[in-house]
């Protein structure tokens, strides 16, 4: 008896852990882990560890180094002088910064001194705002000094109304030294005004010490222009973008060789995020989606010689690669996560094709968690296309139970749709309350070929809705899936998704949630900051009657012109410093919903952009997301 009361509470024991799971309060405790580089000396990997903390609003950093080929972690205090710095020229004797700079008067007491007390903005262009914030009259600007405390720095861009690093997202990337240390190469795209709005052409800029003079390396192209790097051997590289106004397009590695630039991934078809040389200057590396995942790619640097260029797919799996540290004694050390793990520092030895974890911010809770279990499924489409559909399971799944299932609609929209792991749309999270999502590449995702990732250009309500339309189906037939419990949510273009479908789902929905989505095409092609951005993907404004494409956005494709088909309980989540997606298109899409009687909510967060990013603030996202959830589903 005593044996069997014994072996009873064991197996408790193994249920109750088995029953625990990712929660949205355990998500927001995580460690996020941010790469620092090689040491100088190539012994350790020095890293951050960002970590929420919801009772201060806030986050805490760390830093860590860990040996190269993995061990304990040791805290350190300063990483100064344990990494390379990049804004220091090769002789030490010159570095780089940025800070903002008054460039321009637009605020009413700049205009007149007199009236201190006056809070008015005067604009003669467009890129009034942007991202979070309203152009008060500054730039970013790129400075140098001598390496000193007493140097006094020198404006590289002196008077110029634009910025390097890039705003909203810029950082230090977006400037470097020439190897020999006499020359600052930045990115910029110097226009103003309107002509910024309706724009993505940034160049390579070259500024010159000795002559204090500037050139345009990359004047000939009108697209994105960004990420200058040196090869090893001194050759300038960067990503390259060829079509100005599409954010979108194909991302090339462009190495200037010679007086010839070099297209090294133009007979392939993707699209590339980031890449970094070889230490022999033979090969570049770099990270592409592919297939619903990110992978760690390489592309022969031939020179000027008959040998072809050749592009190898280096990692494979279920998970994500998403950024190269650097290289150590036949590995490259790289950051990876999937669906239900956060990002993590591993080393891949590129002979043994071994992978190996080299730390361990966040296993300890991940031991002690039953996972969601993620699958592939792919799914025909109505015009007989292959899709890849991510199913991911809850945690103990039970094939002979039935689950709420959710439609999730990816953002972007040419996001792409892979084994990433969100810190607000987490699949891990969701799965562990008890639902089905499936999540499928439709129709505008990378990974899939370059016509896959641009056909959703111009027909935003268009294939794409039929391939949500597919996924859902064709998952709903299996018999663990509650087909009366069905949701669809969504940000940014899922958001817009989610307002589409809510007029066309004919009833196979049972409630929706939209984050900073887009309701109304016209009031958002008055209000949106990126007006590039709308001109491709709708074909133009709206009051352009002879333009067929956009008037079949603005009037097919628009969200709003189906409201009287709404029949099904919304919650809607806006942010009120969302200028991308600004706070008038969740408001007119709340209002139509409780005009007409439909059960609804408006989620507002008056300080946040089109992300959530304070942590008290995203549990309440994360809270509001699932009580509406258990109310509706």
């Amino acid at each position: 008896m005593k044996k069997l009361l014994i072996l009873t509470l064991g197996m408790m024991g193994l249920s109750a852990s088995a029953q625990d799971v990712m929660t949205p309060e355990l998500l927001w405790k995580l460690g996020r882990v941010t790469p620092l580089g090689i040491s100088k000396d190539g012994k350790n990997i020095v890293y951050k560890v960002s970590t929420p903390s919801v009772e201060e609003n806030k986050s805490n950093s760390k830093f860590y180094t860990v040996p190269v080929n993995g061990g304990a972690a040791t805290e350190v205090q300063d990483t100064k002088d344990l990494v390379k710095d990049k804004n220091l020229s090769a002789d030490g004797k010159h570095k780089l910064l940025h800070k903002e700079v008054k460039t321009e008067k637009v605020l009413g007491k700049d205009l007149y001194p007199e009236l201190k007390k006056a809070d008015a903005q005067v604009y003669d262009g467009l890129d009034y705002r942007h991202w979070d914030t309203w152009n008060d009259g500054t730039h970013n600007h790129v400075f140098f000094s001598e390496n000193n405390d007493k140097a006094i720095p020198v404006d590289i861009m002196k008077g110029e109304a634009f910025d390097t690093p890039q705003k909203p997202h810029g950082g230090d990337e977006d400037y470097i030294w020439s190897p020999d240390g006499k020359s600052i190469i930045y990115v910029c795209k110097k226009k103003s005004g309107t002509a910024y709005a309706i724009s993505t052409n940034t160049d390579l800029y070259e500024y010159n010490l000795e002559t204090k003079t500037t050139k345009n390396l990359t004047e000939t192209n009108l697209g994105y222009d960004t990420h200058p790097s040196f090869s090893p051997t001194g050759n300038l590289t960067w990503l390259q973008m060829k079509r100005d106004g599409y954010e979108a397009d194909k991302n090339d590695i462009i190495v200037r060789f010679k007086g010839m630039d070099i297209n090294l991934t133009a007979g392939w078809d993707g699209t590339v995020d980031n890449f970094k040389w070889s230490e022999d200057g033979k090969k570049v590396y770099f990270i592409a989606a592919v297939d619903g995942t990110k992978q760690l790619f390489e592309v022969n640097f031939p020179g000027l010689t008959r040998i072809a260029i050749t592009v190898r797919q280096i990692t494979n799996g279920d998970f994500d690669v998403t950024e190269i540290v650097g290289f150590t004694e036949g590995k490259v050390i790289v950051a990876r996560n999937d669906m239900n793990h956060a990002s993590e520092i591993y080393s891949y030895d590129f002979k043994k094709k071994a992978w190996k974890q080299i730390t361990n911010v966040n296993s300890e809770i991940y031991s002690k968690l039953a996972l969601s279990k993620t699958e592939r499924r792919y799914v025909t489409t109505t015009d007989g296309k292959k899709m890849l559909v991510w199913v991911i399971l809850p945690p103990n799944f039970d094939k002979t139970k039935k689950y709420p299932t959710l439609l999730y609609c990816q953002g972007g929209p040419q996001s792409a749709l892979t084994q990433y792991y969100s810190f607000r749309w987490n699949f891990q999270t969701m799965a562990a309350q008890g639902y089905i999502v499936v999540a499928p590449n439709r129709r505008g995702m990378p990974g899939h070929g370059v016509k896959w990732n641009e056909d959703i250009s111009k027909d935003w309500g268009g294939q794409v809705m039929d391939d949500y339309l597919s996924a859902i189906d064709d998952v709903a037939k299996e018999s663990y899936v509650d087909k009366t419990r069905l949701g669809a949510v969504g940000a940014s273009y899922g958001g817009y998704s989610v307002f589409y479908l809510a007029g066309i789902h004919q009833n196979r929905f049972k409630t929706f949630i939209s984050h900073c989505g887009v309701f109304n095409l016209q009031s958002m092609y008055g209000t949106t900051e990126e007006v590039f951005f709308n001109n491709f993907d709708h074909g133009g404004a709206y009051w352009e009657k002879d333009n067929a494409d956009a008037q079949k956005a603005y009037s097919q494709f628009n969200p709003i012109n189906m409201v009287n088909n709404w029949n099904t309980p919304i919650l809607i989540i806006q942010g009120g410093k969302d200028y991308r997606v600004p706070i008038g298109q969740g408001q007119e899409a709340f209002q139509a919903a409780q005009l007409k009687g439909i059960k609804s909510r408006f989620l507002l967060f008056p300080e946040e952009n089109h992300w959530v990013l304070k942590p008290q603030n995203a549990q309440v996202w994360q809270r509001e997301f699932f009580k509406w959830l258990k109310e509706t589903l």
